[in-house]
């Protein structure tokens, strides 16, 4: 991981040096850090839940149970497990806490999976119609300008929700 963390630093320090005087000292630039690793754990997570999907519905499919709504409970579990993936590598790779922090795990995790449900499932339903019955776009395009929306707005959510910690107190 930290290999992949001094890439991503010289490629933002490379793209950037030019629009900020003193880059080193610049908040934005570890917000985009954070924002191209949010980035990559999300593409993880999109094909690991992919995977999980087609895995549950060849599954299901062997054993001939849940026959009409096996792609629902596959896209549940796929949802579940691809969550608590995110979850995991938010919490390691993306949002570390600094020393003078405490994070409560399992209300962190809570927060991660209110997130992803809200923009995941609630927010992108409303968009597609929108998009699909409304503005007449593509059932196909949708979905990839719904990222557009999803990804940033659960990009804030996670870091200033879900892994946000509380200051420890000091003695």
């Amino acid at each position: 991981m930290r290999l992949l963390d001094r890439l991503i630093h010289a490629v933002v320090r490379f793209f950037f040096c030019g629009l900020l005087r003193k880059p080193e000292e610049a908040p934005l630039l570890q917000g985009i850090e954070q924002f191209i690793k949010f980035g990559i754990v999300g593409l993880s997570n999109t094909i690991l839940s992919y995977v999980i999907y087609l895995a549950a519905i060849l599954g299901f499919q062997k054993m001939g149970i849940f026959p009409k709504i096996d792609y629902l409970i596959a896209q549940f579990i796929g949802f579940v497990l691809s969550v608590l993936w995110s979850f995991y590598w938010n919490n390691k790779f993306v949002f570390q806490k600094s020393e003078d922090t405490e994070r409560n795990l399992l209300t962190a995790l809570l927060k991660t999976y209110v997130s992803y449900a809200f923009t995941g499932i609630f927010l992108n339903s409303i968009l597609s119609v929108l998009w699909v019955e409304i503005f007449h776009i593509s059932k196909l395009l949708a979905p990839i300008i719904n990222l557009l929306v999803s990804v940033p707005l659960n990009f804030l959510l996670n870091k200033f929700w879900a892994f946000k910690g509380k200051s420890k107190e000091r003695e």
